[in-house]
């Protein structure tokens, strides 16, 4: 893991440091869209249990911002099987990137009214695909505001982009990659504490966790305000889980979308890990997989 001194530094001739290649604050996204090639920019807004995403989009986003609707465009249909947010096609989501007026060779932002819980989906979907400069609005709407910017109304149709999309592979796990990796190496539970430890089980048919992942619930890589800890802090918090120099780390949660914002954390500390897609809600379904209850990984 990179030390403090190194991701806070920006190297001389230009390079972001790890945490710029991963976020960028509201003031620097509202210099972007007055520059003269502006970001493409995406509202991922949406929530468990939530359909009006769109319907908040059009009372007010940041201008020019394409809305992004996580369950048909960042996603392929639910099943017990593949989980209820399975990685979609390659073909639907180059489809959709062009939509959004993604080119080749551009630069996205992404963001949310949550801290990037929603958006870090788009983020990790793109930046596996291909997309070099793809970023999260550290914040999220609410910096956005905070700083004073305006919000736009209505509906935005971009200019069809041209985007080539590369199938999303490396760094993804299946069940059992997930099984190993809590196994032989630090794989990460995102979800809320209580649903770990299978206090509660609001969605999926059975509580608990994967035996031997770690519980690191997304909030905690959060500040009151909803921006990511300084760096030291992440790093701390991470490497009090076992996230160290050599260990590969993978992450989950409930169904493949917070586990993206834990997987961005990470990368703002400079460490790669990869994604259980499937999460908890393929692993719950498949009565052949155990599941751990209790504060112990198990």
């Amino acid at each position: 893991m990179a030390s403090e001194n190194d991701q806070a530094r920006t190297v001389a001739d230009g390079t972001r440091t790890a945490r710029e290649q991963v976020l960028v604050d509201a003031v620097a996204l509202h210099e972007l869209l007055a520059g003269a090639r502006p970001p493409v920019v995406l509202d991922v807004r949406w929530a468990l249990g939530r359909t009006d995403g769109r319907e908040r989009h059009l009372a007010g986003h940041v201008p020019g911002a394409v809305y992004v609707d996580l369950d048909t465009e960042l996603a392929a249909p639910a099943s017990p099987q593949q989980g209820r947010h399975p990685l979609p096609p390659l073909d639907v989501l180059q489809a959709a990137a062009r939509r959004w007026g993604v080119r080749e060779g551009g630069s996205v932002v992404v963001y949310d009214d949550a801290g990037g819980m929603s958006a870090a989906r788009a983020w990790w979907l793109l930046r596996q695909a291909g997309v070099r400069d793809v970023r999260l609005l550290d914040g999220g709407l609410p910096a956005w505001t905070a700083a004073g910017w305006a919000l736009e109304e209505g509906d935005v149709v971009p200019e069809q982009g041209d985007v080539e999309l590369a199938p999303v592979a490396a760094g993804v796990l299946d069940a059992d990659g997930a099984a190993a990796l809590a196994r032989g190496g630090i794989l990460l539970d995102a979800r809320a504490a209580e649903r770990y430890r299978g206090d509660v089980e609001p969605v999926d048919p059975r509580a608990g966790h994967i035996p031997g992942a770690l519980s690191a619930p997304t909030a905690g890589n959060l500040d009151a305000h909803g921006r990511f800890l300084p760096v030291g802090d992440l790093v701390a918090r991470f490497a009090a889980l076992g996230v160290v120099p050599g260990v590969a780390v993978g992450v989950y949660c409930g169904s493949g979308v917070t586990a993206a914002h834990e997987a961005a954390a990470l990368a703002s500390v400079g460490v790669d890990a990869a994604l259980y897609a499937g999460s908890w809600s393929q692993w719950s379904n498949d009565p052949r997989r155990p599941a751990a209850t209790g504060d112990e990984p198990g």
